[in-house]
């Protein structure tokens, strides 16, 4: 079996000194690894060819035979770890929170320390002496605790 740690330490080596951090790292029981990269410039193909040298460089076939897929996390895909969302700031999201609510609006800021970001929502609101509520943008701090997905929002329209 694929030594996890020594797995992620690898990777962390191989991207020191760039701007890059890992998503996600995971090793099935038929030694299936997959290695989920993201990075606020991207991650590209040259990137993902490197970092599986480096671990084809460590990780012996012949010892241990395994499938290596190192690539970006998806756009589309949730958000894991810090780093996405600070990637993400100015940007679209949608937000499924743990009580059920939907939410969609622009990713303003992420607080590392505390866990939690604040989303600019557009809302009706009725204000007073009008006659119609209006659109207003209002900003709502989350808990990443208190989500379930967060992720990349593209509209289609």
């Amino acid at each position: 079996m694929i030594d996890k740690q020594k797995l992620y330490e690898t990777v962390e080596a191989a991207i020191s000194g760039t701007d890059a951090f890992i998503v996600d790292i995971t090793v099935s029981a038929d030694n299936s690894i997959a290695v989920a990269l993201d990075s606020p410039t991207g991650v590209d193909l040259d990137d993902c060819v490197e970092i599986t040298r480096k671990i084809e460089g460590v990780f012996d076939r012949d010892m241990e035979d395994y499938a290596l897929e190192v690539g970006s996390a998806g756009l589309t895909a949730p958000f894991k770890v810090a780093g996405q969302y600070l990637k993400n700031v100015g940007n679209p999201v949608e937000v499924l929170t743990r009580d059920g609510r939907k939410l969609r609006g622009v990713l303003k800021a992420f607080n590392t320390e505390a866990g939690e970001f604040v989303l600019t929502v557009t809302k009706k609101v009725k204000e007073p002496g009008m006659k119609r509520p209006v659109m207003k943008d209002e900003d709502e701090t989350i808990a990443v605790d208190d989500t379930k997905d967060v992720r990349y929002y593209i509209d289609f329209k």
